[in-house]
């Protein structure tokens, strides 16, 4: 049975949003209706990392959302997330993180940037890909963007579901008009978190 993706994902980056005014972002995205929080920290220590996962872990359980942790199984079973993301380089680890988790109920998702790794993902057994970036985005300032039109294509022509992310905001999301999205500074750069939040998910 297919894994079906989070209609809403909020990717941390605590390099640009972080205290107090970042976790008041998330509880208020949270309850607005977010359903899944993706915690991305490549430049934090293994203990700040799991501070802040321990943290997120209480309020995602708050708001029934899903936690899902970048890169690191050992910290996502530390605090009893509900996944492990893996970025593309990693696609050849799924088998073996699915095997280290040991746990069904576990997604293992990964980051694609075109469809040989979206193929690459569905043969390798992921629950689900995100693909990006749909947009110009902050994150990765001069990157390509698919763009709507091949992102649909590539995500209608995939083997797995698909998340958009990258750049999407509640003025472009509706031209996308996708399920499944991810972001970060729409959300967390928001002058009002939670109203990001409805429109994002109202797709208008």
């Amino acid at each position: 049975m297919s894994v079906i993706p989070p209609a809403l994902t909020l990717i941390t980056d605590s390099a640009r949003f972080s205290g107090d005014a970042f976790f008041a972002a998330v509880e208020q995205s949270l309850a607005a209706g977010v359903d899944a929080l993706l915690v991305r920290e490549r430049q934090l220590t293994s203990a700040k990392l799991l501070a802040l996962a321990a943290r997120l872990r209480e309020l995602t359980r708050a708001h029934q959302a899903r936690l899902i942790i970048h890169t690191q199984a050992d910290i996502a079973e530390a605090v009893d997330a509900d996944g492990v993301h893996l970025s593309s380089r990693d696609i050849g680890t799924i088998s073996a993180v699915r095997g280290w988790l040991n746990d069904s109920a576990k997604t293992i998702s990964v980051s694609c940037h075109h469809g040989q790794e979206l193929a690459l993902a569905a043969q390798a057994g992921a629950d689900y890909a995100m693909l990006s970036p749909v947009f110009p985005t902050a994150s990765h300032p001069g990157a390509a963007c698919l763009g709507v039109t091949d992102f649909r294509r590539l995500a209608e022509q995939a083997l797995l579901p698909v998340v958009a992310l990258g750049g999407i905001s509640p003025h472009n999301c509706s031209e996308l008009d996708w399920p499944h999205l991810a972001v970060i500074s729409a959300i967390l750069g928001a002058e009002d978190p939670a109203e990001a939040t409805r429109a994002l998910l109202a797709r208008e």
